[in-house]
């Protein structure tokens, strides 16, 4: 357990490490190029490390002795069948991406994790692979991990995807898509969540020279057959996890640069940056990065997170702190991350004092300016690394906030810890 020291105030320039989304979607184009690829500044954490060990499993080369500068040998999208299990322990990312990559290769594939992955739903994904001709099923028949893949490549023409509610099932798809027999067609029904991570595929995929045909609605995509190129691939810093950093300027009123986020970004979530600006905090850019200067008085905002499920937790901290009523929208889909994270935060704020609501798909935060009905309390992070690091916001402001099961960060950030400590020095 770790115990946060409040400050007065912070400013502060830091870097984060390389964004996870971006890291696991070059790992995969990497992974099955033509060629070699360098990714540059890629993020080395829990997640990372099961999706190489994975990929390796699958006759794929990495070479991360310079953790700078990883170097993927392509396999032209020749996958071997792995002599045991791939076990991607709470990583639904990897999971959902390998299930599909899994599918290109020949012989039974068996893909499990931990017991909350065996919680996490990936029906969806499992038809749309279907459609293209893939043998897969849920063993305990829950529509969740573990599965069992009897692959022999994609068949490729038209497949549906039956729901969007998470993204990763549409990535995962179109990341594998182009390897088909034949050219893939991919219908989504329903409305596309967390769009941001769609088009970041799609980048990611152009990047390595494979251009998608898709409709405004994200619900259509036309991949044509082809192979990506190896290349060397710059990652961005995590915007997910310089979240904690504007939003710790943010509450405390001080001033925090994270330098290695650019603007443009291919993240959709740095787009908490402009949310904080409605709250009243003051944004400026500069030497390619963000800084972010918190206000005498923070104000209640209502917004629709659909788009950028993984910062909502850390909003819903910032709206504690805020005067007014917080209204944070259309994160149903937080129920299916790591952990139930729209109950767990709403429970978490709760033993801290603050006024909060639960819905269905919104949580509602009724804040008071400073955090002034807010106490220090012991906060479960139920192995979920977001919630470890947007309650060490709280902390900066509250005495007396602890933090069981710190070390769960490792999934996403392993050094967040020295980072956070750092800020305030």
């Amino acid at each position: 357990m770790i115990e946060i020291e409040p400050v007065a105030t912070i400013d502060a320039i830091v870097e984060v490490p390389g964004s996870k989304s971006l890291t696991q979607r070059a790992l995969i184009a990497a992974a099955l190029a033509d060629g070699a690829s360098v990714l540059a500044g890629p993020l080395a954490s829990e997640d990372t490390s099961y999706t190489m060990t994975a990929l390796r499993a699958m006759g794929i080369r990495i070479d991360d002795s310079d953790p700078a500068r990883w170097r993927v040998e392509g396999c032209g999208g020749r996958i071997r069948r792995p002599d045991n299990d791939i076990y991607l322990g709470n990583n639904g990312t990897a999971t959902r991406f390998l299930t599909s990559v899994a599918a290109l290769g020949h012989g039974m594939f068996r893909i499990t994790g931990s017991s909350r992955m065996a919680q996490r739903p990936i029906g969806p994904l499992i038809t749309a692979l279907r459609g293209w001709g893939v043998d897969i099923v849920s063993e305990a028949g829950t529509d969740c991990p573990p599965l069992r893949i009897e692959a022999d490549g994609l068949r490729g023409g038209r497949t549906v995807l039956p729901e969007g509610k998470s993204s990763q099932y549409l990535s995962s798809l179109l990341l594998v898509a182009p390897y088909a027999a034949r050219e893939a067609e991919l219908e989504v029904q329903g409305e596309v969540l967390s769009r941001p991570y769609v088009e970041m595929t799609l980048d990611v995929m152009a990047d390595f020279g494979i251009q998608v045909g898709a409709a405004p609605s994200l619900t259509f995509f036309r991949v044509p057959q082809g192979h990506y190129q190896g290349r060397e691939y710059r990652i961005e810093g995590d915007a997910s996890g310089a979240s904690y950093f504007w939003a710790a300027a943010a509450v405390t009123g001080g001033r925090v640069t994270v330098a290695n986020v650019p603007v443009p970004s291919l993240q959709g979530d740095a787009g908490l940056v402009p949310l904080l600006a409605r709250m009243g905090c003051e944004v400026t850019t500069r030497g390619g990065g963000i800084t972010v200067s918190g206000p005498e008085r923070l104000a209640g905002i209502e917004v629709d997170m659909g788009n950028m499920p993984d910062v909502a937790p850390t909003l819903a901290v910032v709206a504690a702190f805020a005067e007014g009523t917080t209204v944070i929208d259309n994160i149903a889909h937080l129920r299916i991350k790591e952990c139930d994270r729209l109950a767990v935060m709403v429970r978490e704020l709760r033993k801290m004092g603050a006024e909060v609501e639960e819905e269905e798909a919104r949580m509602i935060i009724h804040g008071r300016a400073g955090g002034g009905n807010l106490h220090g309390a012991e906060i479960g992070t139920y192995d979920d690394h977001r919630i470890a690091m947007c309650f060490a916001v709280a902390g900066l402001k509250v005495p007396g906030v602890r933090i069981q099961g710190e070390e769960c960060v490792k999934k996403s950030f392993p050094d967040f810890w020295q980072r956070f400590a750092a800020m305030r020095e």
